[in-house]
């Protein structure tokens, strides 16, 4: 049985031949002037003209005196038809040396475009130029189906898995239309500090790195809000920015301890000029990305062309479960949770999750607060949406304004989309005394044990006490593009995150 060594140890031997005749396998200079998918589609404008394609083989078949070499660029595939001739350039290879290359190696050919006695649409060249000697034969699509060997070679998945690669290219296409949204409405967009002395802006557990040149440690940024909302006091108005962030957690479908990251702030609105604008923004990008705002997601239809409702949270948790958000009952609350969480119809993919949860529901160490946030998870896992939640109490919203109907909730939304929150916004928090108080609450929380509570940072509330003017803010991660795809965290980003195994051969 042939391995993988036996492969690349012929491959080796080629390689050592070719360098023996003078040819650098490795050149720098690519003399490629059309991409393939130029001669493909518009074969009638290039026919009979020379050009000079580049690309991998795909491809080899020889037959004594021609020879067909398939080759495949980033934009399409062709063929290379080539007759046997003396008149061979130096440092290139025709049929006489054609066996010296393999499927996988970067190649350079210079020809006419014509048509085969077949039909097909080819580049007539004599011989071709060898640009990368390929060591490793690629997969076979059948042959490179597991997960894990996928995402540890991700190179080698977009190569035999050209769907991925596809992805990667609307991921882009869906930052690439945030920028153009946002720009288009007068935001300007400011790359701020991943590092942090204090880290804040959301309920998340930090990483700590150290900084050689201060002697001090720092966090890796869980949110890009508090540094834009800076930038609000310094005297921008509209700003955002869209960059990674980390949180020290688990990973899942829809999570990953990094991932990239939107947020932008607004003076002079509240949440709801934010209602509109964003709602606006996603459906935008989600045209732009996928060509339609219908989408079946998991066991959700869900529909984004229309006027999303706005649901407030405490009316939720009553219509479910029972709870009153104002006046909590600790012990109905976990009770609750316990009996949702035996029930194999919720996450019945992760039994280890619920028990572990259920465990932590007993503990005295988990505030009241984050029970009532897992009450509300249980609800939005089976909500299909579209629709916004408002007034999410104060205990949960440490960042956002006081409802002016109701002290008791924030003017805070979320967008619920296929059992998810596709954002999260506030009408902002700038009394800076208030916010202190928040701040000292949240700390308290902190030292109690939940080591997802926010951080007391005085150097943001000496922001506030400079003046910050009202504004609305608003953040959504990449977790929108992952969902609306139909896939998890890890299939929707290049190079997922994945437990080191070694160095291997």
């Amino acid at each position: 049985m042939t391995t993988l060594n036996d492969y690349r140890d012929e491959r080796l031997r080629k390689l050592n031949e070719i360098r023996a005749q003078g040819i650098n396998p490795y050149p720098a200079k690519s003399w490629r002037n059309t991409k393939i998918s130029e001669v493909v589609d518009h074969f009638e404008e290039k026919q009979g003209q020379e050009v000079v394609i580049a690309g991998r083989i795909a491809a080899i078949r020889s037959f004594g005196k021609i020879a067909f070499i398939k080759v495949r660029d980033y934009f399409g595939e062709v063929q290379i038809f080539m007759q046997k001739t003396d008149q061979i350039p130096e440092g290139e290879f025709g049929i006489k040396s054609i066996k010296m290359l393999d499927t996988g190696d970067f190649i350079e050919a210079r020809g006419k475009v014509e048509k085969s006695s077949t039909g097909e649409v080819s580049v007539f060249a004599d011989s071709v130029r060898l640009l990368t000697k390929a060591l490793r034969p690629l997969p076979g699509r059948d042959g490179f189906t597991n997960k894990e060997e996928r995402y540890r070679r991700r190179y080698v998945d977009m190569n035999v898995n050209p769907e991925v690669r596809d992805r990667m290219v609307r991921r882009s296409k869906f930052w690439q239309a945030t920028r153009e949204f946002m720009n288009s409405r007068g935001f300007i967009e400011i790359n701020i500090p991943v590092l942090e002395h204090t880290t804040g802006g959301a309920d998340a557990n930090p990483f700590v790195t150290h900084m050689d040149a201060l002697d001090e440690d720092y966090y890796l940024r869980i949110s890009h809000e508090l540094p834009l909302k800076r930038l609000l006091g310094a005297g921008f108005e509209k700003v955002y920015d869209i960059g990674p962030r980390f949180r020290n957690e688990g990973i899942d479908d829809e999570h990953l301890p990094e991932h990239i990251a939107f947020e932008s702030y607004a003076a002079y609105e509240n949440y709801e000029d934010g209602m509109e604008l964003y709602e606006a923004m996603i459906k935008y990008v989600a045209k732009e990305t996928w060509g339609t705002l219908q989408f079946k997601v998991g066991g959700f239809e869900v529909d984004l062309d229309q006027p999303w409702p706005r649901v407030k949270y405490a009316d939720l948790l009553m219509e479910k479960f029972g709870i009153d958000v104002f006046n909590p009952d600790r012990e109905r609350i976990q009770a609750v949770l316990a009996q949702e969480y035996d029930a194999d119809k919720f996450n019945p993919d992760d039994k280890a999750e619920r028990e572990k949860i259920k465990r932590e529901l007993l503990s005295d160490s988990v505030s009241t607060p984050r029970l009532l946030d897992w009450a509300w998870k249980m609800i939005r896992k089976t909500s299909a949406g579209p629709y916004w939640l408002i007034e999410e109490p104060l205990s949960l919203s440490p960042l956002a304004k006081v409802s002016d109907e109701n002290p008791l909730v924030t003017q805070r939304f979320h967008p619920i989309i296929a059992g998810t929150e596709m954002g999260n916004g506030y009408s902002e928090l700038n009394d800076p005394l208030d916010q202190l108080a928040r701040f000292e609450e949240q700390q308290a929380m902190r030292d109690a044990g939940d080591s997802e509570a926010q951080m007391l940072d005085m150097d943001f509330v000496e922001m506030l006490e400079y003046g910050m003017p009202p504004a609305c803010g608003w953040g959504n991660s990449e977790r929108n593009f992952w969902l609306l795809e139909g896939v998890s965290g890890r299939e929707g980003v290049p190079f997922p995150v994945i437990k080191r195994r070694g160095n291997e051969g």
